[in-house]
């Protein structure tokens, strides 16, 4: 490789923080690089000798590398935490739970890095006990590896695909990858897929911080196991004494995904009789990875415990395939401090309702008497947001010094939130949505529809009556780094314009079926939604559409409660806002995988002009030839929309 290369593959994939091929880094023994400050200061030279040998072409991508390098030149004297179990809301010295992370990080200079290598085992016995038919797990297990880092760390993560015929593209669900967009790990969409045998660098700074998880974007095959969760510590919004981890409560099924999904996507042939696209209940539960074989012996509660009189912090997520989830510990109340990675005044509940994508940062204090509780996971009684052939998924709460025994006590059924996640949350760093931008017209509308294609004898689900189905050839990044608008119709992009400041979307559901929403790429205000119908399934049920006269004045512009998932009602409406300030192509779908690879699904190409600016699209180059020369001799052509 030239010395240009090396330095602009040094610069542009922001390795400049430890550059270890970029000639000006070459004389410099290792051990001086260790340290922080070194490192740093090391960077910032290295940057200037990118500048003057390379022809980057791009001002505004310069100046923000640039920037990144100053910043971590200057947080490199050491910042000593101040993160302690009294004052989890400090986090070192200019940084704490009031700090707007869209504006300020803390900049560490330290770059972790992870290798997720996929592989495919056939009749893989689970944690129950109980065979897969196909599994597809990352570094040998599932879930895969948790990825940790601090709030300013850098990651790098290679993705290395040892699958026999499947591409894949891994996505970092809630990062938000302010001008990195090109990582955000969607194929068809910011990449070709990573084609077998083929392996990709992905990497980003941990601007946020809290709880997540990754996914494959390639069809359904996260239903198949490649899945993990993320960790980025950061300041709380309550003291804790001892953190808990991550703990995520998934589905999982014993078919594949690709003959689960043919099924659904069959309409002579659903699940449900006389119920076309209906999906099949999970075989089981998975709880931080394990559970029992609910139809015999074989596999085992998790297990979490708790020491007496502390207090604890847990990570709940819902990395699941189709099930929505309500949570309780009995004999106990969780208090949020954090929805998705926005942090929240502290709010206490018996339980919580998790949609797929939900995460919740929850604070426990063991103040019951030393024992063990249930940890219980349960299901809306309207059956429409998922059901699970596990009636009774549970896991233990063990206080240090308990016996090793089953709980004695069940519980009581939580409250039945109709499948729709709680708006009570407040956001710590507060936000104002424009009032006089929303109106509520019909170009910021999106209709949700279920469709049945006789002729083709496939399941759809519509927006404004159109299926997405993106191009694993062809990804919309490189319609725009060709300045290509000619999108193709079938891919549902709207484009925001560069002079756009907001987005406004009103989301109408014609459909009785629930549907959790992610946006990838921004935080999303929740405006508002429609009473969530207690049985939406119900013969004569009908929609409840948006009332310009009546509803707009309910809507909360005011610091409204802020993630990037919730749900949308069934027969509903959703309205949600975001501001347009992260160029990008971005998803807005609903994360039911069956759903979403049936075409429930837009693509806000947000801001065209400015993307290749601030980010070097020529990245695409190299897995796009990798992939377009291995699909012809794909023996399993793209069965969905490819999401």
């Amino acid at each position: 490789m030239g010395t240009k290369n090396r330095l602009q593959r040094a610069f542009l994939s922001a390795e400049y923080l430890v550059c270890p091929e970029v000639l000006c880094c070459a004389c410099v023994p290792a051990w001086y690089q260790q340290s922080v400050k070194m490192r740093s200061w090391i960077a910032l030279a290295c940057l200037t000798q990118a500048i003057i040998l390379s022809d980057v072409t791009s001002a505004s991508l310069l100046r923000r590398q640039e920037a990144e390098v100053e910043a971590t030149v200057e947080a490199a004297v050491e910042r000593k935490s101040c993160n302690t179990p009294n004052n989890r809301a400090c986090w070192t010295e200019g940084f704490d739970i009031n700090t707007d992370w869209e504006i300020k990080t803390p900049f560490t200079g330290v770059t972790r890095t992870y290798t997720l290598t996929l592989t495919e085992v056939d009749d893989y016995v689970g944690a129950d006990g109980r065979v897969k038919e196909k599994a597809m797990l990352i570094n040998d297990q599932f879930p895969g590896p948790v990825i940790t880092a601090d709030w300013g760390d850098r990651l790098n993560i290679t993705v290395v695909n040892k699958l026999r015929h499947n591409g894949t593209s891994i996505h970092w669900h809630g990062i938000r990858h302010l001008n990195n967009n090109i990582h955000d790990g969607v194929s068809g969409v910011t990449e070709c897929p990573i084609p077998p045998n083929g392996s990709k660098t992905y990497s980003f700074l941990a601007t946020q911080y809290g709880t997540s998880w990754y996914h494959s974007h390639y069809s359904s095959q996260y239903a198949n196991g490649v899945a993990g969760s993320i960790l980025i510590r950061g300041p709380a919004s309550l003291p804790y004494d001892i953190d808990l981890g991550v703990f995520p409560i998934s589905d999982w099924y014993y078919g594949s995904a690709d003959n689960i999904f043919a099924q659904v996507n069959d309409p002579t042939n659903p699940f449900i009789p006389g119920a076309p696209g209906s999906p099949p209940p999970s075989s089981n539960i998975f709880i931080n990875g394990t559970n029992i074989n609910p139809n015999g012996t074989g596999g085992a509660y998790a297990e979490v415990v708790f020491t007496p009189g502390k207090r604890h912090l847990l990570r709940l997520i819902n990395p699941s395939v189709d099930n929505a989830v309500t949570v309780s510990i009995v004999g106990h109340a969780m208090t949020v401090i954090a929805n998705d990675f926005v942090p929240v005044n502290a709010y206490t509940a018996k339980s919580l309702f998790l949609g797929v994508g939900a995460r919740y940062d929850v604070t426990i204090d063991a103040s019951q008497p030393v024992g063990n509780y249930w940890f219980n996971v349960t299901f809306s009684n309207t059956r429409a947001c998922g059901a699970s052939n596990n009636p009774f998924p549970a896991a233990i709460i063990k206080y240090a010094g308990a016996e090793d025994s089953n709980p004695k006590d069940p519980g009581v059924p939580p409250q039945e939130y109709f499948c729709v996640d709680q708006t009570e949350f407040v956001p710590i760093v507060p936000r104002t949505v424009p009032r006089s931008q929303f109106t509520g017209a019909d170009n910021q509308t999106l209709a949700v529809t279920l469709s049945v294609d006789a002729a083709a004898s496939k399941v759809f689900w519509k927006v404004n009556d159109s299926a997405i189905d993106v191009n694993w050839e062809k990804p919309t990044l490189e319609f725009v780094e060709q300045g290509n608008t000619s999108y193709p119709a079938r891919e549902n992009v709207i484009t925001i314009p560069d002079s756009s400041e907001w987005s406004f979307w009103l989301v109408q559901n014609l459909s009785p079926i629930p549907h959790p929403m992610h946006l990838h790429g921004h935080d999303f205000f929740i405006l508002g939604r429609s009473p969530a119908a207690e049985n939406p399934l119900a013969p004569g049920s009908g929609p409840t559409f948006f009332n310009k006269d009546t509803d707009i004045g309910a809507l909360k512009f005011d610091n409204p409660p802020r993630r990037d998932a919730t749900m949308l009602p069934g027969f509903g409406w959703l309205s949600v806002a975001f501001k347009n300030d992260n160029p990008g192509a971005w998803l807005f779908h609903c994360h039911v995988a069956w759903h979403v690879g049936q075409g429930l699904s837009v693509l806000f190409v947000e801001k065209p002009s400015e993307i290749p600016k601030v980010m070097d699209l020529g990245q695409l180059k190299q897995n796009c030839d990798a992939w377009r020369e291995y699909e012809p001799n794909n023996p399993f052509p793209k069965p969905d929309s490819g999401l």
